[in-house]
């Protein structure tokens, strides 16, 4: 197919926004999808995104569109998700493509992911086309927002589209637009093949499925591919496009986007990123890939089950081949055995992942408390990232430890400025600036505003530490709903941190140790200890619970033990009697809290999170 006839574009835009939307009316405009099997959000096929509501994997689809000149035109879309935690899948998403649709709610108007997306779009270079959606909403102010997207990012007034996603209102308009502001692809289908993995399933029978860009070359079914990375050959057995379920062909062509079914059974022989070629004529380079991902949250993830470690590993790796931003290593935790140590991009990544693990592997698991990866520099220089708080060396062998720090966007209604002020305050932030957004004019700080449209963009300095402990909640209840917020990796700054070890019955248990700002240790140990006493039930035994830093005990509670009364059958006669029975009792209840071991349940490994919840 000749690539002048062929237009790669992605749909980014802030969560909830309309994009998923927008992509089921191309799909009905084109014809893809017949009338009688459209449903609402087509492309999130999975049942989590279908239940939250939210697009967590990139959707890949071929659409065939007649242009106004009559021309038929191929069009490969990727549908992208809007969380800030799956921005990872966006920026695959935009290698893959030559341009994007930049969609912002009529109503809502310009958020922060909205700005992030458009800088991230701007960084590889896409042609971007603003549409302003939801114009059939009561409460939609296209004009408002328009000129809001001309004064933030540079657009003309004519270059903007509106559309409703909801009725179709505009959508013909827009893949017209597609078509003539999108440059075609540039791959030279004479050259040898050259195809980009930008993302990978597995499949019992025909292994691992790779969906790639293809760049230069044609991608056949005779041929034999070859992985440049690890130079690992496989026969193909499948080639095809998303139409919008995988549809065999036989040939993918320079410019076009499609699956092939490689065959390979390990999860290492072809990952993300990787550049596939023919085995008799290779090419000489590989296609660039994709930066290697900065895990931002850490977590334990051990079977209920210990017997289930294999099975967790397995379904740990091939969930890994459809999630390149996830981290794995093997654990071993005291408490808990065998497990593994998992990096995750943010919260609700991890909760997406442990939600995937127990429905599509039915597994039972254990998660211990998030934490962050921080830097070690010891008393020669020597700098080492520790992501385990239990793997914090003594308090002699450390210099300095440098936590990793947000530069964090907000964007709320700027009647809301004083209760995001007095949020930040209590988070350990830095306030950098402040912008004004009134009426589409961006105003500095310090200019008088009469209109009550005005929004205020806010940019901060945050620990990371500090967006765990149930901040989104709190940003959203305090603003109503109204704030949005988008943050990226600043860096990693010295602090005043210290190791707060939880004991259980003595024994310290690694899973809940915890790394903190010396002026929070005691608050955060008091409270933790507080809720695992309503979390672990009573035993026949007492167990003391504490909280400490190195040899200081800074916070103390006793679970009581439960009292058998052995006295009951006694009915009479010598008082020795009772007095040896209660003290063998209490002989045994001695050594059983020597001996004796505590089950800390599930809840107990959730405690941290709700640090913070009634603030």
């Amino acid at each position: 197919m000749d690539p002048e006839l062929i237009r790669n574009f992605c749909i980014i835009a802030h969560i909830d926004h309309g994009k998923s939307t927008l992509a089921d009316r191309f799909l009905e405009l084109t014809g893809t999808v017949r009338a009688e099997d459209m449903r609402s959000q087509f492309l999130d096929q999975m049942d989590l995104e279908r239940e939250r509501g939210i697009t967590i994997k990139g959707k890949a689809v071929a659409m065939y569109h007649r242009a106004p000149d009559d021309v038929v035109y191929q069009l490969n879309l990727i549908d992208t998700p809007g969380h800030v935690d799956f921005s990872y899948e966006v920026s695959r998403a935009m290698a893959a493509a030559e341009g994007a649709l930049l969609v912002v709610d009529a109503s809502q108007g310009v958020e922060a992911q909205t700005i992030a997306n458009a800088l991230m779009a701007m960084h590889y270079n896409l042609d971007l086309i603003p549409v302003v959606n939801k114009v059939d909403l009561p409460q939609a102010e296209p004009h408002r927002v328009a000129s809001e997207i001309q004064q933030v990012f540079g657009f003309r007034e004519d270059e903007i589209l509106y559309v409703s996603a909801k009725e179709g209102t505009g959508a013909r308009e827009i893949l017209d637009a597609v078509v003539a502001r999108i440059t075609p692809p540039k791959g030279i289908s004479k050259d040898p093949l050259r195809a980009l993995v930008f993302d990978s399933v597995y499949d019992s029978y025909k292994g691992i499925i790779a969906h790639v860009r293809v760049q230069d070359g044609q991608l056949s079914r005779d041929q034999r591919l070859k992985v440049m990375s690890s130079g690992k050959v496989a026969d193909i057995l499948e080639v095809g496009v998303f139409a919008p379920f995988p549809k065999t062909v036989d040939t993918i062509y320079a410019g076009q986007v499609g699956y092939v079914a490689t065959g390979f059974k390990d999860v290492r022989d072809c990952s993300v990123g990787d550049t596939l070629t023919s085995n008799s004529k290779p090419a000489m380079e590989p296609l660039p890939g994709y930066l290697p991902l900065q895990s931002m949250v850490f977590a334990g993830l051990y079977p209920s089950d210990g017997e289930d470690h294999n099975r967790l590993r397995t379904s740990l790796e091939k969930l890994q081949l459809n999630d390149a931003s996830l981290r794995i290593e093997p654990e071993n935790s005291t408490a808990l055995g065998f497990g593994f140590r998992c990096g995750f991009l943010g919260l609700m990544h991890m909760e997406i992942v442990q939600e995937r693990l127990e429905r599509e592997y039915d597994l039972d698991i254990i998660v211990t408390s998030p934490s962050v990866s921080y830097q070690v520099v010891s008393p020669t220089g020597e700098i080492t990232n520790i992501d385990n708080p239990s793997k914090l060396p003594p308090p002699h062998e450390v210099k300095e430890i440098r936590e990793p720090v947000l530069d964090l966007t907000i964007v709320a209604p700027d009647r809301y400025v004083g209760v995001i002020m007095e949020l930040m305050h209590s988070r350990r932030s830095e306030f950098k600036k402040m912008d004004y957004i009134q009426g589409g004019m961006v105003q500095r700080e310090g200019v008088d505003s009469d209109t009550a449209q005005s929004r205020v963009v806010m940019e901060y300095t945050l620990p990371l530490v500090e967006l765990l402990a149930d901040f989104y909640n709190q940003l959203k209840s305090r603003t109503q709903g109204y704030a949005s917020m988008d943050y990226t990796l600043k860096g990693y700054e010295a602090a005043s941190l210290v190791k707060v070890d939880v004991l259980v019955n003595q024994q310290p248990l690694e899973a809940l140790a915890m790394i903190l700002h010396r002026d929070q240790a005691v608050s955060h140990g008091r409270e933790v200890i507080q809720r695992l006493k309503a979390a672990i039930p009573r035993q026949m035994f007492e167990v003391p619970l504490q909280a400490a830093i190195g040899s200081r005990i800074i916070a103390r509670e006793t679970i009581r033990a439960m009292r058998k009364d052995v006295l009951a059958k006694c009915y009479g006669g010598d008082i020795t009697r009772k007095r040896k029975l209660l003290e063998k009792q209490k002989e045994g209840k001695r050594r059983m809290k020597m001996v004796g071991r505590v089950e800390v349940p599930q809840e107990a490994f959730l405690t941290l999170l709700k640090i913070g919840t009634e603030t």
